[in-house]
C-alpha cells in the first residue's frame, strides 16, 4: 500500500485516512439523527433539496440548506488558512485538525444537552458545527493534494478502481490507496451507525474527537518537519 512516509506525501496519507473515518462517523451521526441530512456529503444534500421540492417525505429542505451553508463557510474557512499557514503542509493540517477539534468537541457537548423545547435549536447547531468542520477538512484535503485522499468524496475514487482496472485495459495505480479510503469510510460510518444506535449522539461525536485529537498531536509533531513532503500545498 502506498500510505508510509517513503512517498512524496509523507504521513499525511495515514493521517488523511483518519479524517476519512471522522467523516463516516459524522455522516452517520447526522443521517440517522439529525434529519436525514449530511453534514460532509454535499451531493446527497443537493439531492435532498430536489427531493424536498418534489414533497418527498423524511426529507427537509431548511436542514440540508444549512448544512450546505455551513460546509460552504468551512470550506471558505479552510482556504483561508492556507493562505495563513499553507507553505508547510503538516502545520496546516495541524492548525485544520485543530479547528475541526474544538468544533466536534463543542457539537459534543452540546449533544448532551437535555433536548425538551430546545431540540430543534439543538439539531440545528450540530449540523451546522458539524459541517463547518467537515468543510474545513474538505478543503484543506484538496489544498494539500494527496491523490485518492479527499476525505468526504468517494465517487471519484470508486471511479478509478473500475476505470482504471486491468480489466476495463487501464494502468492500476495506488489501488491499496483506493481501497484504505473506501475501508476507512465504511469502517467510520459503521461504527458510528452502531454507536449512534447502542449508545447514542453522544458516543459517536466521542469516537470522532477521539479520533482528530490524534490527527491534531501527529500533525503537530510533523509540524516542524523539514523533510520534502511538508514543503507544499497544492
Amino acid at each position: 500500500m502506498e500510505l508510509g512516509t517513503h512517498d512524496k506525501d509523507g504521513p499525511l496519507p495515514v493521517l488523511l485516512l483518519l479524517l476519512t473515518a471522522v467523516t463516516g462517523v459524522v455522516d452517520a451521526v447526522s443521517f440517522l439523527k439529525l434529519g436525514h441530512v449530511f453534514v460532509a456529503n454535499m451531493t446527497g444534500n443537493v439531492v435532498f433539496v430536489g427531493f424536498g421540492i418534489a414533497d418527498a417525505t423524511d426529507f427537509s429542505i431548511p436542514t440540508s440548506l444549512a448544512a450546505i451553508a455551513a460546509f460552504l463557510a468551512g470550506a471558505l474557512a479552510g482556504g483561508r488558512l492556507a493562505l495563513r499557514v499553507g507553505r508547510h503542509r503538516g502545520r496546516y493540517l495541524a492548525f485544520a485538525a485543530v479547528i475541526e477539534t474544538v468544533l466536534v468537541g463543542a457539537a459534543l457537548v452540546i449533544s448532551m444537552s437535555p433536548l425538551g423545547s430546545n431540540g430543534e435549536i439543538i439539531r440545528y447547531a450540530l449540523i451546522v458545527l458539524l459541517a463547518l468542520a467537515m468543510g474545513i477538512q474538505n478543503a484543506t484535503a484538496r489544498r494539500l493534494g494527496v491523490p485518492n485522499l479527499t476525505t468526504t468524496v468517494l465517487t471519484l475514487t470508486l471511479t478509478g478502481l473500475a476505470a482504471d482496472s486491468s480489466f476495463a485495459g487501464g494502468r492500476p495505480s495506488q489501488t491499496g490507496r483506493k481501497l484504505a479510503s473506501v475501508g476507512a469510510m465504511f469502517l467510520g460510518a459503521a461504527l458510528g451507525a452502531i454507536l449512534v444506535s447502542r449508545s447514542g449522539v453522544g458516543a459517536a461525536l466521542a469516537l470522532a474527537l477521539g479520533l482528530l485529537v490524534l490527527t491534531s498531536i501527529a500533525g503537530y509533531q510533523q509540524s516542524s518537519s523539514s523533510e520534502n513532503w511538508a514543503q507544499r500545498v497544492s
